[in-house]
């Protein structure tokens, strides 16, 4: 069933349903108010009975009363007598007998007035039981014929109105389920257009202030981000595939020459296959970041809670085996909400884009504080036309051209901060060299039991190169980092 039918038949049964109940409604409070005026009507006969028999000599007894008969010719009813025996009296010149139950206790005074109906020779009567004196009550009927009459008409006039009425209703439903989903056909249309022709540079219309105004500004805002996505992943593929084409052209020539001329001195083939080799290694460090930065893409980091100085240390401590650089750490203890293998790996980014351009000799300075890891170099610095690029994808500055590298680490650590909720930026240094920091956020507990504890000694914020901790502290930083 489509949603447009749904809609017409639920408004449908609504209206229905409110029209319906406001009918029964109105039938019950006009029922009440036909059977009301008889009710007080036979209230006022009996009262005025019951003068015309204190009014009475005593030797008059109640059944050779004479009743007068209503002003203006009003309604009578019909009356009997009954004593507080059971007997019954009736009027002279009348036979017909009423139900009596009930009507002795009434006459005996052991039970009050009341009314109700009963059918007596085929005829639909109103009775009012009320007492007299001390041994006799009367009985007064009145034919509710008019008013049963009259109520069936009214339900009939109901019954045919409750069925235009529900008529009208689905028609209500069906011009209201018209009118509310047009602007969902065409967001539907637009949407199917939109995959039809695989342009994302289309838009729905967004002027709309209700909730379907919002869904389709959704629409639009997702259409935004997917065709951002989509524009990432082309550039992403033209950058690689232009990246991959030169370590691979230049290794497959220098192989193609080795194979093709045999004759080449033994050192001029070794340096031919070596360059192949580098031009190799380059391209798998290259293929490596594009995997880490594909598998960033498609994967939501777990975050925990961490040591983030544990981490630095950690990746200070793998810089120093690689490189002859000095690195001075300075690590306070912070706890971030982070996934410890990401930002490991962005630390260490930093730490190898500071020692690359760290003259010999000069240190690289590491320092974590309150959530932030800033890592300084005293090279040359960065040229103020790069600083906005330097962490585009394969972006590198002309003076880096010549260096190793893939263009994609700093990349790399923009995406894990971006990831974590955090920033990473990029200065000229005081002095020389450069400035990169990297802001996590920072949890305000520095140890909740679930983290190693701090360095060895008591107070100690700052460590050289290796840092001062204990191996068994070292392993379970490992053991951490691994599993996630």
């Amino acid at each position: 069933m489509s949603l447009r039918a749904r809609l017409t038949i639920g408004t449908a049964c609504a209206l229905a349903v409110a029209i319906c109940a406001g009918f029964v409604g109105a039938y019950f409070v006009v029922r009440g108010q036909l059977r009301g005026e008889i009710d007080d009507a036979l209230k006022a006969r009996g009262r005025a009975i019951a003068r015309l028999v204190s009014q009475a000599p005593p030797a008059v007894t109640p059944p050779n009363i004479q009743i007068a008969p209503p002003r203006l010719g009003g309604a009578a009813g019909y009356v009997q007598f009954v004593d507080a025996s059971g007997s019954v009296f009736l009027s002279a010149g009348e036979t017909t007998r009423l139900p009596t139950q009930g009507v002795s206790a009434v006459a005996s005074g052991q039970n009050s007035a009341f009314l109700r109906d009963a059918t007596v020779g085929d005829i639909h009567v109103r009775i009012y039981t009320t007492r007299l004196d001390n041994n006799t009550a009367v009985e007064i009927a009145r034919p509710l014929t008019e008013v049963d009459h009259s109520l069936a008409r009214i339900r009939l006039l109901f019954l045919l109105v409750s069925v235009v009425a529900v008529a009208g209703a689905a028609a209500i439903g069906l011009a209201v389920a018209r009118t509310t989903l047009r602007p969902v056909q065409r967001l539907t249309a637009d949407a199917e257009r939109i995959a039809a022709t695989g342009n994302l540079n289309d838009r729905t219309d967004a002027g709309r202030s209700d909730e379907l105004g919002r869904l389709a500004r959704a629409f639009n805002t997702m259409l935004d981000a997917l065709g951002r996505s989509v524009s990432a992943q082309r550039q992403l593929v033209g950058d690689a595939s232009h990246e991959l084409r030169t370590p691979l052209t230049s290794a497959r020539a220098n192989l193609e020459l080795v194979e093709l001329h045999e004759t080449l001195p033994e050192n001029e083939r070794r340096r031919l296959v070596e360059e192949a080799s580098a031009e190799l290694r380059e391209m798998t460090v290259l293929i490596e970041g594009l995997v880490e930065l594909a598998r960033a893409d498609a994967e939501t980091p777990t975050r925990e809670r961490v040591r983030l100085d544990f981490l630095v240390d950690e990746a200070v401590a793998t810089a120093a085996r690689r490189s002859a650089t000095p690195i001075r750490a300075h690590l306070t203890p912070t706890v971030v909400e982070a996934a410890p293998a990401p930002v490991s790996r962005a630390v260490a980014n930093l730490i190898d884009n500071a020692i690359k351009w760290s003259p010999e000799g000069a240190p690289v300075e590491v320092t974590v504080r309150d959530g932030t890891v800033t890592v300084r170099d005293h090279g040359p610095g960065i040229d103020a036309t790069d600083l906005p690029r330097i962490f585009d994808r394969f972006y590198r500055a002309p003076a880096a051209r010549t260096l190793p590298g893939s263009g994609l680490g700093l990349a790399i650590v923009r995406q894990v901060a971006e990831a974590h909720g955090g920033t990473i930026t990029a200065e000229p240094a005081a002095g020389d060299g450069s400035l990169f920091t990297l802001r996590l956020p920072a949890v305000d507990r520095p140890d909740d039991g679930r983290t190693p504890t701090a360095p060895d000694s008591p107070g100690d914020a700052a460590t050289q190169t290796n840092g001062k901790r204990t191996r068994t502290e070292r392993l379970r930083v490992r053991k951490r980092s691994a599993a996630t």
